[in-house]
């Protein structure tokens, strides 16, 4: 390096220390995809940021973002293919002074994608909001954008770290990175607000303190839990290398796992979803089927330390009579469950690690269950006997999420409003993906100028009501990105199915192979 070159450094290092909006020339990139260009920049909290576009370097860039954005990924959705296009983006003060991030402008060229390249890119997107939007000191997964600085979602956290797995695996960020990350968020969990080794619903990311989730629901969230222990019982196999991280990392995870007592609630014969150490098991909320809360049993009678009796997984999870249902619906057969399924992710969450696969149980196989479950909301919405706009075979799925009157269940009949979340056909992926795949285009090709943000599909939209949320919830996100790997590749089941834990589990239960 030439002498002149050193000093120049030496000069920015030592001006970074007195100027409150540095120049980082290394810090934004642009990345080209079909029919939009991705930036990504790092950011500090609390920070808003203007975009700017042109069409060379040296000519005129216009503003594209309406209003300030406080995060340091953006995807400008142009529509267009083959065209080159360059961006800058500036720190905007309090008052609305503005100071570029970046002394030359990045460029990207947008390209027609194959389907493989398109699907690769949908889910890099996605993994942005597990990896860039995380909390930025425990690495948790936060529960919702926007306004959720330190609210982290337990369960969402199992889908994050999944996320980082599939991340590394598909290289979207090195293996080193992921461990690291992993091993941050596992170090925080355990030394987190645990109840008799339960997590809370919501984590502060910053403190590790429960959040209360509503007046008793201010202890342990067991079905939360499950959801969080899936995931890392999933990526302790994955990272298996004698590195010093992957080697603690699985040692963090074994210890949380093994310190989760299951049979602490376990009462007459169920699981119960909530204990409260001011309110104790008042809720009274019992775990049963058919919902998502399958894995809450897999898991209490896989414990090694902890476990429930096996027996419990026909008397209390299975025990509903209403469990079997066994009636068709567009003559299609679902075996269990509310009728028409009810709503989409409850066939979803529990099947995000435990491959269904080759197996049932005495009342069906999940994974023709979940399929069938799934083309009967893709029949109900073609037929749309609510006669909503836009409803047809490529715009179905009903599911949990935001919609035009607040946070809702929405499902097959009653309480259907109209809104479809990406979600639900996008986490049916691995049960249809023909028909999730054509979706999945549609969202993206027809509606995508509206429908697509920072981390990919917005959580939902309601076209009789010309209405398109702009936020995301992790919960909804997590499937994405994680049944599309499983479609892909199995990565997700492939690794959970690998604990020494689970077989016997299965044969402890009944299970059979088909």
């Amino acid at each position: 390096m030439k002498n002149s070159d050193f000093m120049k450094r030496v000069w920015a290092v030592a001006l970074c220390a007195f100027v409150v909006f540095p120049v980082i020339s290394s810090a934004l990139t642009a990345k080209g995809a079909d029919s939009r260009v991705d930036l990504v920049w790092k950011v500090a909290e609390g920070k808003a940021y203007a975009i700017y576009r042109g069409t060379s370097a040296d000519g005129t860039f216009n503003k594209v973002n309406a209003t300030p954005h406080r995060i340091g990924v953006y995807s400008d959705f142009t529509r267009q293919n083959g065209r080159l296009y360059f961006y800058k983006v500036a720190e905007v003060e309090k008052g609305g002074r503005e100071h570029f991030i970046s002394e030359n402008p990045v460029s990207a060229r947008t390209r027609k994608m194959t389907d493989a390249e398109l699907v690769t890119s949908i889910q890099e997107a996605t993994f942005r909001y597990f990896w860039d939007y995380a909390h930025p000191q425990s690495g948790l997964t936060r529960e919702r954008y926007f306004n959720s600085k330190d609210g982290c979602a337990t369960g969402g956290t199992g889908f994050g770290v999944l996320a980082i797995m599939i991340g590394v695996n598909r290289e979207f960020i090195s293996r080193k990175e992921g461990a690291e990350r992993l091993l941050t968020m596992a170090r925080f969990l355990e030394k987190s607000d645990r109840y008799h080794g339960a997590w809370a619903h919501w984590l502060n990311g910053s403190t590790g303190k429960t959040i209360r989730f509503s007046q008793k629901d201010d202890g342990a969230d067991i079905v939360e839990t499950a959801l969080l222990m899936q995931g890392l019982l999933t990526v302790r196999q994955y990272f298996d290398q004698n590195t010093l991280v992957e080697k603690e990392l699985r040692k963090t995870i074994t210890r949380l796992w093994k310190t989760v007592e299951w049979d602490w609630f376990l009462k007459d014969g169920h699981m119960i979803w909530h204990w409260s150490p001011n309110h104790g098991f008042e809720k009274n909320h019992k775990v049963r089927g058919y919902n998502e809360c399958m894995i809450v049993y897999l898991l209490g009678i896989a414990s090694p330390t902890h476990p429930i009796p096996a027996s419990t997984y026909y008397e209390g999870w299975a025990g509903n009579p209403n469990y079997a249902n066994g009636k068709k619906y567009y003559g299609i057969k679902q075996a269990v469950g509310k009728p028409m399924g009810g709503t989409l992710f409850m066939s979803q969450y529990s099947f995000i690690c435990f491959d269904p696969r080759g197996k049932r149980d005495k009342f069906a196989n999940y994974f023709e269950n979940a399929r069938a479950i799934s083309l009967i909301h893709r029949a109900y919405s073609r037929e749309n006997p609510k006669n909503f706009k836009g409803y047809n075979s490529l715009v179905w799925g009903l599911t949990a999420c935001y919609t035009p009157d607040g946070y809702r269940g929405c499902q097959p009949g009653k309480y259907d409003n109209g809104t479809i979340a990406p979600t639900a056909a996008l986490g049916s992926m691995p049960f249809t993906p023909k028909e999730s795949l054509a979706t999945l285009k549609f969202f993206y090709h027809q509606l995508g100028d509206r429908l697509w943000g920072p981390f990919g599909f917005y959580d939902s939209f309601n076209l009789d009501r010309n209405w398109f949320s702009d936020g995301y919830i992790a919960i909804d996100q997590g499937p994405i990105l994680c049944m599309i790997e499983n479609a892909r590749t199995g990565l997700c089941w492939n690794n959970f199915m690998k604990n020494q834990e689970i077989q016997p589990m299965l044969d402890a239960i009944g299970w059979e192979s088909e």
